[in-house]
């Protein structure tokens, strides 16, 4: 296979990796595979130019994007357009989609799993168009991200300490607002603290990523409002990957979401894969089932394609 490799030298890890080193390594760990790899280490600031860039080539197999949780899902909105299947190489501080894939979370093992992988079909999700893998969020998470991306921070352990810090934010001052929504055809009007939308339901693990992206649905969960005691017990539970167990979150799941924010007198947000964006009165969810390409681990993949057979 043919592979181009675009990997962003500011990504979290990325940023302490020696960058020759790797791009050697990632080389060779590909061609001992029967591959031949091309890499392109680009700034931040230069990657969605580049992801683009390379989606759009038609002499190419497989798109290899290496980031944080923002560069993967700009890859895979990329990969999902062009049809052209997508690696993921780790390099962020979460890493939520690798985990999905079960990638390796070192980014120099990761390279003989995605070397020696398969290519299997998994889901992706978009909001109102903008491709998202993990999940599209408002109220309590866009507000903590919101009060992060205020802090400054220059390393992995520093987004960390800075997400604690607007966690704990968020936790004296809670959002409340109104939302009407619709769910495969089940309409209701809600107040609330949160709502995120996951691509296929989270599973029982910590930092809420999806067990598994070929599920074909959205994972649709709201809270009710939180006073700071609220907001707490639900950090807890979340921590003890017990989401499921706190008594102010509801849980659905279904292929479409419509969203309706009937009482904004301001500018809102929302958070799409970490990344903190502008959110209109009205949203559309949809979950595109088996429509993103990725490369999986071999076991990974014929774990999928056991399920899909018997499915």
């Amino acid at each position: 296979m043919r592979v181009q490799a675009i990997f962003n030298k500011d990504g979290g890890t990325f940023r302490t990796t020696d960058m020759d080193a790797f791009v050697r390594h990632a080389e060779k760990v590909f061609a001992d595979a029967g591959h031949h790899l091309d890499c392109d280490v680009v700034e931040g600031a230069d990657i969605e130019m580049a992801l683009k860039r390379c989606a759009g080539r038609d002499d190419l197999d497989v798109m290899l994007a290496g980031g944080g949780d923002g560069t993967i899902s700009a890859a895979a909105g990329f990969a999902w357009k062009s049809g052209i299947p997508l690696g993921v190489v780790p390099a962020g501080t979460m890493n939520l989609f690798a985990r999905s894939l079960k990638i390796p979370l070192d980014v120099w093992q990761s390279l003989a799993a995605l070397a020696n992988g398969q290519v299997v079909e998994a889901d992706i999700g978009s909001a109102d168009g903008r491709a998202f893998v993990h999940q599209f969020a408002a109220g309590l998470h866009a507000r903590m991200v919101r009060l992060r991306n205020a802090m400054t921070y220059r390393s992995r352990l520093g987004k960390i300490a800075a997400n604690v810090r607007a966690a704990t934010g968020v936790v004296f001052d809670p959002p409340e607002f109104e939302v009407e929504f619709e769910v495969d055809g089940v309409r209701e009007h809600r107040k609330v603290s949160a709502i995120n939308v996951s691509n296929n339901r989270f599973g029982n693990v910590s930092l809420l990523y999806a067990d598994d992206v070929t599920g074909g649905h959205l994972g649709f969960y709201t809270t009710q409002p939180l006073k700071p005691g609220g907001v707490a017990k639900l950090a807890v539970d979340i921590l003890r990957g017990r989401l499921r167990d706190n008594p102010d979150v509801t849980e659905m799941t279904g292929a479409a979401v419509d969203l309706h924010f009937p009482k904004v007198d301001r500018a809102i947000n929302c958070v799409i894969d970490g990344e903190l964006l502008p959110m209109n009165r009205d949203v559309s969810l949809r979950l595109h089932s088996g429509e993103l390409k990725v490369i999986a681990p071999k076991a990974e993949a014929s774990a999928v394609a056991r399920s899909s057979a018997a499915a």
